[in-house]
């Protein structure tokens, strides 16, 4: 097996691996990790990032890999970590296991990396080769690589649209849409996201819960923010009740920081943040600032189209997954973002069917992973 050959099928291993744990490692990446024999015929030992961020894979990989890592390969789809915490670089784990060569899919950012793990391993003799996989590795990175580079969360946008356009009907609550299979799918994106959004406008109407409610995932419930300028919020909506189970924020205008509603919500555990009014709304830009203060790498927008046109027309929307009904809803319809000329600006990256649903994964054409494949 050639060495471009194996580079590419080890690396494919790794990228699976590390799509396990996408949004279980908190504020580390799930990262995978191959140790390939001397021969280069057999994977001798694997990881991913574990639940919470620690071990690393690549520490897991090397205890399975025992004796059989010495002059073999490591595949890790990012660059082994060079900063001392609480456990040392693992950098410093493949050296001392005698690696000979490493092969890395992307570079870390991150400031306490940003090449100084290779720079460990090659100054140790080690055999470095990057960029390989990327495009595929980049989908189980990108929450954590955008937040590094661009100071934010990665941002997707879900919607589900019924076959005559609609994302729900005038004054009518909640609309069922889609069936009961991407209703599931629905909650499992949930679940690998920090935090989920939508508007106050969406919890007037459908009162809804934004939990995980997958069994054995109910605990992945994620982070709720509701955009309230006004603080209309029902004080007795079920994410009002439930906000001392679940992080619950709310952003409003600077105005409503000494309402009645304010003082009331504080009590009932709901974090407040206040932003000043511009262009008559909330910028998109400033409460993404916060959301990576609060250590939130990835952001599902659930809520309306008011709340994904703000995002889309500042151009802050990294991704969009669309569910697409056979339902015609019929009478005044919510009318969905006009996705034929959004998508221009997309690629689609994945689909599914989910029974007569059909199910699509757009990425949006961004210079992020441009940027890493050039370092």
């Amino acid at each position: 097996m050639t060495h471009k050959v194996a580079d590419e099928r080890y690396m494919a291993a790794a990228i699976r691996l590390a799509n396990w744990n996408v949004g279980l490692t908190a504020q580390n990446p799930s990262v995978g990790a191959i140790i390939v024999s001397k021969d280069n015929e057999k994977i001798v030992g694997h990881g991913v990032t574990a639940p919470s961020g620690r071990p690393h894979a690549e520490l897991q990989a090397l205890e399975m890999a025992g004796s059989q890592a010495q002059d073999g390969t490591a595949y890790v789809t990012l660059e082994p970590c060079a900063h001392y915490g609480k456990t040392p670089p693992c950098a410093y784990a493949l050296v001392n296991a005698g690696i000979k060569r490493v092969v890395i899919a992307f570079l870390d950012p991150d400031k306490r990396v940003n090449g100084q793990g290779v720079a460990i391993l090659e100054n140790a003799g080690i055999s470095i080769t990057k960029h390989i996989q990327t495009h595929q590795a980049f989908e189980t990175l990108s929450a954590y690589l955008i937040r590094k580079i661009y100071h934010r969360p990665e941002v997707t946008l879900k919607m589900a649209v019924s076959a005559d356009g609609g994302i729900g009907l005038i004054g009518k609550g909640h609309v069922k849409i889609s069936n009961h299979m991407s209703h599931a799918y629905n909650h499992l994106l949930r679940a690998r996201n920090d935090a989920i959004m939508i508007g106050v406008k969406t919890i007037i109407a459908d009162n809804p819960e934004l939990t995980c409610r997958l069994p054995g995932l109910s605990n992945r419930s994620p982070a709720r923010i509701i955009v309230d300028p006004h603080l209309r919020i029902p004080l007795g909506s079920h994410i009002i009740k439930t906000a001392h189970e679940i992080p619950t924020y709310v952003f409003s205008y600077e105005e409503s920081s000494s309402s009645k509603v304010a003082n009331i919500l504080k009590k009932k555990d709901v974090k407040l943040f206040f932003f000043p009014k511009k262009d008559n709304k909330i910028m998109p830009e400033d409460m993404l600032s916060i959301l990576s203060s609060l250590d939130i790498s990835s952001l599902l927008i659930e809520g309306g189209t008011y709340t994904a046109y703000s995002f889309l027309n500042d151009h802050l929307v990294d991704k969009i997954n669309l569910f697409q009904s056979n339902l015609n809803l019929g009478g005044k319809l919510i009318k969905a973002p006009d996705f034929d000329n959004i998508l221009i600006d997309f690629k689609k990256i994945n689909e599914a069917r989910f029974d007569e649903d059909c199910y699509s994964e757009w990425r949006c054409d961004t210079k992020c992973l441009r940027e890493l494949s050039r370092i």
